[in-house]
């Protein structure tokens, strides 16, 4: 519940860990990158890349193997893995220090998109990103993986383990508005 109105898709909006075995069409995974494209980004450089993967494919194997194991034992039955990564420049030798903010918003606006399908994301911070950027080629010169994604519909929560489901279950919680803002 919020303490103030907002947006139906913006309060609904959670990370799920269990996913039905549905697949998701690649019409819908371009429907969800096109909503990525339309994000806004500093200077329009739109400084982010996906690499995805449908289960039961040597990719979402590829990109599941580098996640962590308490992100794999729930993400494998995902219908898709997504790398998101940040271009790191604007211009050779030129850093681009907006491009994992921007990527951030990319990455938000397309599981908002996602959600409003009845597409699931879970956001993943817990992977090794070097062995990431090796099995998958990525030039890290150029990229720099940021966050995988796991996308799908959602499925029973007693397909987790106990710890799982508890949490899948349970009343998200939120910090307040005077927990996260000042007025000056």
């Amino acid at each position: 519940m919020t303490d103030h109105p907002i947006l139906d898709l913006l309060r609904n909006r959670w990370s799920p860990r269990s996913f039905s075995n549905a697949t998701i069409s690649s019409e819908d995974i371009n429907i969800l990158l096109e909503a990525a494209i339309w994000s806004f980004s500093g200077g329009n450089l739109q400084p982010w890349f996906y690499i995805y993967a449908h289960r039961g494919t040597e990719g979402f194997e590829n990109i599941l193997n580098n996640l962590s194991g308490g992100n794999q034992g729930w993400a494998k039955h995902a219908a898709v893995l997504m790398v998101s990564l940040a271009k790191k420049e604007r211009d050779p030798g030129k850093p681009n220090l907006w491009s994992k903010h921007d990527l951030g918003a990319a990455n938000m606006q397309m599981v908002l998109q996602a959600l409003s399908m009845n597409i699931y994301g879970h956001f993943m911070g817990g992977f090794n990103s070097a062995g990431m950027a090796e099995t998958l080629n990525i030039d890290t010169t150029v990229y720099e993986p940021i966050a995988c994604i796991a996308l799908g519909y959602l499925g029973d929560p007693e397909q987790l383990e106990e710890t799982l489901k508890i949490r899948e279950t349970e009343p998200r919680k939120r910090k307040k508005i005077d927990e996260i803002s000042k007025l000056i």
